[in-house]
């Protein structure tokens, strides 16, 4: 099994920046394909960005596209999800995912374990 915990989250004035943590525990996490997602109140969980751990190339939502980078840090067994320019529409929680197959439709599908989640709102 794979364990996920997020952290980062906050409060930020529009146009601002943070950076997400993912930590993953339990296996080896070259294998792994990673996402992130972010749900808002009242809306749907949706898909924000993948790539695999040990890299190649990554995709995003159009939504986010060029404001939002997804990093990893293998010593430290973490993924981050950096966020430019935030608005207040990137207000929701944020959720780490990851599976041990590939992922479908591009890193959006497929995936396994999820994290608990990190609140991120963006004032305007």
């Amino acid at each position: 099994q794979v364990q996920l915990v997020e952290s980062g989250g906050g409060l930020v004035q529009a146009g601002g920046s943070l950076r997400l943590s993912c930590a993953a525990s339990g296996r080896t996490f070259s294998s792994l394909s990673m996402g992130w997602f972010r749900q808002a109140p009242g809306k749907e969980r949706e898909f924000v960005g993948g790539t695999r751990w040990s890299g190649g190339s990554a995709y995003y939502a159009d939504s986010v596209k060029g404001r939002f980078t997804i990093s990893r840090d293998n010593a430290k067994n973490t993924v981050y999800l950096q966020i430019n320019s935030l608005k207040p529409e990137d207000t929701a929680v944020y959720y780490c995912a990851a599976t041990i197959r590939p992922a479908g439709s591009y890193f959006r599908t497929g995936y396994d374990y999820w994290g608990q989640g990190t609140q991120v709102t963006v004032s305007s």
